[in-house]
């Protein structure tokens, strides 16, 4: 005779199982801009989730101590420095992850510069230099994470944007056009490759407590003005954007595809 089923086992069978989509084990993944902030949290959250990440960064040292920051707590990384601006340098990287792992099952656009000053100030070379790597550089690598990714039909693209992709402010006008561009890249990407079983989204962040972001955070009036221009009234840490990294590259996401997903604080829904 059958025995009726506890419910509370069935609940934590139910519970366990839903837990089981966000897991990432045995997933190959790449993050650009890692070293720091950002890009390292993310790493540490794919990781943490069972994936082997690797780290990318330009400074080969800052990169080393990044990785060994998270091999230290029992996560599986590896380093792989390179520029995302250099087209042969990208190309040589993918070439090596495949040789070396077999393909890539997730990519983390992360990688931006920050200059924030007037238009007219900003000479050729600065423009070009910053839409290299805050836009062009998502182009290419994409490209070739796709490259892996076909054969497997499977695969996430996450590209990092940022809330100024959405609405802008005064002085910052290259930056907020490269991050627009970008969330059109992750949408067109998500059209031509989601037949493919690999999907295209995106993590919108607001303000962060980054390196980048120091001296407005300790600006009395730009912090004043932020936080109640923030519905949460603060700026986030660099972890609190990692979990939404971790969940469009997980099973849980796997009918999301051509999204947004802001991490802001409400700031983009605020007048």
């Amino acid at each position: 005779m059958n025995q009726p089923q506890n419910p509370n086992t069935q609940n934590t069978q139910n519970t366990q199982s839903y837990l089981q989509q966000f897991s990432l084990a045995g997933k190959i993944a790449l993050v650009t801009g890692a070293a720091r902030d950002i890009g390292l949290e993310i790493a540490r959250a794919l990781a943490g989730s069972g994936a082997h990440v690797i780290l990318n960064g330009r400074n080969a040292d800052t990169l080393a101590s990044a990785v060994q920051n998270l091999m230290a707590q029992g996560l599986s990384a590896s380093a792989l420095a390179f520029d995302v601006t250099d087209k042969a340098a990208v190309k040589a990287a993918f070439a090596q992850i495949a040789a070396q792992h077999g393909g890539l099952d997730i990519l983390v656009n992360n990688a931006g510069v920050r200059n924030r000053k007037p238009l007219l100030e900003f000479s050729d070379d600065e423009i070009h230099t910053m839409l290299e790597t805050n836009l062009i550089a998502g182009y290419t690598l994409s490209r070739e994470a796709a490259r892996l990714m076909v054969p497997n039909k499977s695969g996430r693209l996450i590209t990092v944007t940022s809330i100024a992709g959405q609405i802008a402010r005064s002085g910052d006008a290259v930056y907020t056009g490269a991050k627009a561009g970008l969330t059109g890249m992750m949408r067109a990407l998500a059209a031509e490759y989601g037949p493919l079983g690999i999907t295209s989204n995106a993590i919108a962040p607001g303000g962060v407590a980054t390196q980048a972001n120091a001296a407005s955070i300790a600006d009395p009036k730009i912090n004043a003005h932020f936080a109640t221009r923030t519905p949460l009234g603060r700026w986030a840490q660099p972890a609190e954007i990692a979990g939404a990294a971790v969940f469009l590259a997980s099973n849980a996401a796997s009918y999301v595809n051509g999204h947004v997903l802001y991490v802001d604080g409400g700031m983009s829904i605020a007048m």
